[in-house]
């Protein structure tokens, strides 16, 4: 029985970029590419390909910094319509998607930033993106916005919160490119009916 749901939601890529190596300290300078061919690894050559990584803060209540784990953060994809609610909230009048490190920027997808965790985004030739779980904002996005727009960058991290987008992994290979559809499909299941009490 299937456990994932296609539903009628499509997104459109709009932007694909890359973080090369080595990663400048606390600075973000995701490079456009037209086309991003992803293995299971992620994006060859890209600072967070990897089949694992070293664990980082995100998992600290989990494992020691620094522990091998599986990488289920090897891209950043963020909603296109969210980030331009950032910038505009930063007084910008755009957001260049490099200055967050964005791997894929997708247009028409509602609330992009809380998609359920283990949802999919499937391209035309198959392609599939999982969903881990939703992008904390972090400082380096403001350092970089502040060298590059001077006293724009500081309120980044509080005006991001909830709408950096999500963290995801390659399940089937294939390549992305610009202008491609992604359909978005779900778990078939309910919320988990403890969540707010945990989370209080």
């Amino acid at each position: 029985m299937p456990a994932l749901m296609p539903t009628a939601i499509v997104g459109t890529v709009v932007w694909l970029g890359a973080q090369p190596k080595p990663v400048e300290k606390l600075v973000i300078r995701a490079v456009p590419v037209e086309e991003m061919p992803l293995s299971l690894a992620g994006y060859a050559g890209e600072s967070h390909a990897g089949v694992t990584r070293p664990s980082c803060s995100r998992v600290l209540k989990q494992h020691p910094r620094g522990t091998e784990i599986r990488n289920v953060r090897q891209l950043s994809v963020v909603g296109a319509e969210e980030m331009a609610e950032v910038a505009a909230a930063l007084g910008l009048e755009a957001m260049d998607h490099a200055w967050v490190g964005a791997s894929v920027v997708i247009a028409g997808i509602p609330d992009f930033s809380h998609l359920p965790p283990s949802s999919r985004l499937q391209g035309p030739d198959g392609v599939t993106l999982v969903i881990d779980m939703q992008n904390r904002p972090c400082q380096e996005p403001g350092v970089t916005i502040e060298e590059a727009r001077p006293g724009f960058g500081k309120r980044f991290k509080a005006v991001a919160e909830g709408k950096r987008g999500v963290t995801a992994w390659v399940e089937r290979e294939g390549v992305l490119r610009v202008g491609d559809a992604l359909t978005l499909h779900v778990p078939d299941q309910r919320a988990w009916a403890h969540l707010e009490a945990v989370r209080t």
